[in-house]
């Protein structure tokens, strides 16, 4: 067995408090699938998806190949993962519109700092001289994740690397931009054209979801790339702010039937897939985005309480940056783990 995957057999073995270890039978999870006879609906029931955050951020570096390689070990449904794009028009995947400060380092082990260059004025080759393999110690950002393993020597991918590690897995990809800060990244057109364009090559379309806060980006895919499926992200600023981040949608666009709808606009969206922060959604939400034909997959649930949460409201699926104990409390209570192939059945 490959040393990775001897690593992600003992990040398995997570402690889960026992008050969450008990079963619960019949709970129908999986819906906005289409295609499917009634007997492969009966087998359907009862199933999460659980996609690592960014790799698995909790175990392994964010969004390196080493984090990639350890999702896969882990037998997941998929991963989520970020893009940007470098000078030089290559997709690479990295969370940030710059370089993380107490993420990347030089090539004379000093960290990037507050200062650190955009991912789009580096050319892929100098933004690969940058070691992002260990988190800068004593920051507040590497006490958030004690878990993570270290591993010196890694870079940031390219979107194609990321692909081919990645080829057995669903893909929920993440274009990064931002409407009040257009400057710092490419254009939602120039990503959506590259990304596409990849996923394309890599024959990895039919497995991917293209996800974004900034709707914009999807009003570029539907008319671009129509054939990928696409999720809506939302957290409560850019609820609040729908007139920036919702691109061409209206959150007031249903009255009277039901202004202000979250899971409305989603869904005349074209979108099959609707992402919100897990802290968010009710049971009211995901009932409505369910009658909607909307897959429920909310980001990030780490904490027990929270995943606990997630299953007693029957989500879809969930994005942890510890898919390992995600994973284990869903087997705990009887709910089978939705295999790879999951996003390629959600209706378009």
């Amino acid at each position: 067995m490959p040393p990775g995957c001897l690593a992600a057999r003992r990040a398995q073995q997570a402690v889960i408090p026992e008050k969450h270890l008990f079963l619960r039978r019949g709970i129908v999870i999986m819906f906005g699938l289409t295609g499917i006879n009634s007997g492969e609906r009966l087998n359907m029931r009862n199933m999460i998806a659980v996609f690592g955050h960014r790799g698995a951020r909790g175990l392994a570096p964010e969004n390196t190949l080493a984090g990639f390689r350890l999702a896969s070990c882990l037998g997941l449904t998929g991963v989520e993962f970020d893009v940007g794009m470098t000078a030089d028009n290559v997709p690479v995947v990295h969370h940030d519109a710059r370089l993380h400060p107490d993420i990347a380092r030089n090539e004379s082990g000093v960290y990037a700092g507050a200062d650190a260059p955009l991912i789009r004025a580096l050319t892929y080759q100098q933004l690969a001289t940058y070691d992002v393999g260990r988190l800068r110690p004593g920051s507040a950002y590497a006490r958030r994740y004690p878990g993570q393993q270290a591993q010196d020597g890694e870079r940031i991918p390219t979107l194609a690397k990321v692909l081919t590690t990645c080829a057995s897995l669903d893909l929920l990809v993440e274009i990064k931009t931002a409407p009040d800060r257009p400057d710092i990244t490419h254009t939602p057109s120039e990503l959506v054209e590259q990304v596409s364009r990849v996923l394309g090559a890599a024959k990895s379309s039919e497995n991917a979801g293209l996800i974004a806060f900034d709707w914009r980006v999807l009003d570029v895919a539907a008319r671009r790339a129509p054939s990928l499926r696409r999720g809506c992200l939302t957290d409560a600023n850019t609820v609040c702010q729908a007139r920036l981040w919702f691109g061409d949608s209206r959150l007031d666009a249903h009255e009277p039937e039901k202004p202000g709808s979250v899971p409305r606009t989603v869904a005349s969206t074209g979108a099959v897939i609707w992402a919100p922060d897990h802290k968010t959604i009710t049971e009211a939400d995901i009932a409505e985005a369910r009658r909607l034909g909307l897959a429920v997959i909310p980001w990030t649930v780490n904490d027990p309480d929270d995943i606990q949460r997630m299953i007693e409201l029957r989500v879809d699926g969930m994005i942890s940056d510890v898919p390992d104990q995600a994973k284990a409390m869903i087997a705990a209570r009887g709910i089978a783990l939705a295999a790879p192939g999951f996003v390629s059945r959600l209706r378009m």
